[in-house]
């Protein structure tokens, strides 16, 4: 009677470890079935997908944002600011903040640089011209640059040249034009913004 009982346990025994087998590699198959479908993590530059804080991710510089002073004390400091507009869910935005990376580059510390999330301004009715929100056109990116006084001498609206910037920052600056200055070289952050540099 006890050799019945456990060939009758033997073969529970076995007909479990098959049933296991066979749902372990049922298991297996499923999770890699059901990989093959999920998208790899991949920030596209052209595409108009939030991936996180796009001059991290972008343009290599996580230093912009968020501003290390408001628009306010920025004016009262006696140097240029340059204020730019942006979402990160923009391929236009995207692509502009390799362009304010490298300016931040060249003028960062004789410049103040204010990268402003549209999304983060106050909803008002009117704002003081102290305030970022009154100088936003309603359009992204958008780029503002102030002189030492707190005059607006370039307002944009787009993907504007580096060197449409650098333009009215050597002109604040008293700098020399560029076609009598020597050539800058501009570093490579990463490789998303390798378009930047001219061989």
């Amino acid at each position: 009677m006890r050799s019945g009982f456990n060939r009758f346990l033997s073969s529970i025994w076995q007909q479990y470890i098959k049933l296991r087998s066979v749902l372990l590699v049922a298991i297996a198959v499923l999770i890699c079935w059901a990989s093959l479908g999920v998208p790899g993590a991949i920030a596209g530059l052209n595409d108009d997908r939030f991936e996180g804080d796009i001059f991290a991710l972008f343009a290599g510089n996580g230093s912009l944002v968020p501003p290390r002073v408001s628009l306010a004390e920025a004016l009262q400091r006696d140097r240029p600011t340059l204020l730019v507009f942006y979402i990160d869910d923009s391929s236009d935005c995207k692509q502009y903040s390799t362009v304010v990376s490298q300016l931040q580059g060249f003028y960062g510390r004789v410049t103040d640089f204010l990268a402003i999330r549209v999304d983060s301004l106050p909803v008002k009715a009117n704002y003081a011209p102290d305030e970022a929100g009154y100088y936003y056109n309603g359009f992204v990116p958008q780029t503002v640059l102030f002189d030492a006084k707190g005059k607006v001498v370039l307002n944009e609206i787009g993907n504007i040249s580096f060197e449409q910037v650098d333009d009215k920052f050597r002109q604040l600056f008293d700098l020399l034009p560029r076609n009598e200055s020597v050539e800058l070289k501009r570093r490579l952050v990463n490789e998303i913004n390798t378009e930047l540099v001219k061989e």
